[in-house]
């Protein structure tokens, strides 16, 4: 019996709903490489991410089937004619999924998706915990002053000096409102087909927003580096939680003190974002690792393990990539690349 590859070498013929749903899950998995995507309609929704992720994708099967080396080719047409066509074609040694097989897949793969869109917010509603003591020290401040005004009000007959303690009561009250309102915003549960224009640049000062409450900033250089953007398409509480994500572990690997620097531009059909730090960096052995689900480098207590795996994954299903550099001792730069709208 011939030992199972390394790395198992995919193709779907079918690139819609359900082709697409198996690209996600596929180009997230460890061991999977998808040699190509094929479908009729040149408009089938899986070409997009497939055409960011650097995936061959073709409206003619047999000439991508020819021309593969699958080790195992997915069918999720339905079509009796296209099954006969890739048995006809396939490589000699591939296999084929097809049929019941090829629909069990794809059912398996949607409930991983819902299961992935739980774990999204459930880590989303963890990382509250870690916001909470800075938005109770935020609003703990404006209540203070709310406070001592009003008892001075009690006594307080001069009119103009009223009418003064008046509006600066209702200024405090609309800070507490808008920071209650930006955390009702990151925790509601969102659906990953919430799709809409986004600045990115705006996203990245939003996570900042974010940050600066959940951690102590006063003592880090914030340096922002923004370039004019055009906007891209995805989901915009994923994404803030991608940034927010990121902003957090640079603030809190400095402990508080240190440069952070956010920049954004522009090149060849992609929005790139990077979130840069100065703190002790990530030793070499555990690069490879970081982006795996529960793996922290954090106290325990401190952290899920979840965050940076969750980047990555909502990045992917945005067709993008992130990748890290860094050393001891001299920070790390996380860079976030994004596609711009395809105009096929």
């Amino acid at each position: 019996m011939d030992a199972t590859p390394a790395t198992i070498r995919v193709l779907i013929v079918g690139a819609g709903k359900g082709g697409k749903a198996l690209l996600e899950l596929f180009a997230s998995g460890p061991g999977v490489e998808v040699v190509g995507i094929a479908d009729i309609n040149p408009q089938a929704s899986g070409f997009s991410l497939a055409r960011n992720l650097g995936i061959p994708t073709s409206t003619d099967a047999l000439s991508l089937i020819r021309g593969s080396r699958a080790d195992l080719i997915v069918d999720v047409t339905g079509d009796p004619a296209v099954a006969s066509l890739v048995a006809k074609h396939k490589p000699e040694k591939a296999e084929i999924l097809g049929g019941t097989s090829a629909m069990l897949v794809w059912k398996l793969a949607q409930y991983e998706r819902d299961l992935r869109d739980q774990l999204i917010q459930a880590e989303k509603l963890a990382s509250i915990g870690t916001l909470a003591s800075g938005i109770a020290h935020e609003i703990n401040n404006p209540l203070y002053g709310i406070t001592g005004l009003s008892d001075r009000l009690e006594t307080e007959t001069r009119p103009e000096v009223v009418k003064e303690y008046v509006h600066d009561i209702k200024q405090m009250s609309r800070r507490i409102a808008d920071i209650v309102q930006d955390l009702n915003a990151y925790a509601r549960k969102n659906s990953a087909e919430d799709v809409c224009d986004i600045n990115l640049n705006e996203t990245l000062e939003e996570a900042l927003k974010m940050a600066r409450r959940a951690t102590v900033v006063d003592e880090v250089r914030v340096t922002t580096d923004f370039s004019r953007l055009p906007l891209i398409r995805g989901n915009p509480d994923e994404l803030l939680q991608v940034f927010v994500n990121l902003v957090m572990n640079a603030v809190q690997a400095m402990e508080g003190k240190g440069s952070l620097t956010l920049s954004t531009g522009s090149t060849h059909g992609w929005v790139i974002a990077s979130v840069k730090d100065t703190g002790p960096g990530i030793p070499a052995h555990l690069l490879g690792k970081i982006f795996d689900p529960f793996f922290t480098t954090k106290e325990q207590g401190k952290g899920t393990g979840l965050g940076l795996h969750i980047v990555r994954d909502i990045v992917i299903r945005c067709g993008g990539r992130v990748t890290v550099d860094s050393a001891p001792d001299k920070g790390a730069c996380f860079t976030v690349k994004l596609p711009l709208p395809s105009e096929v």
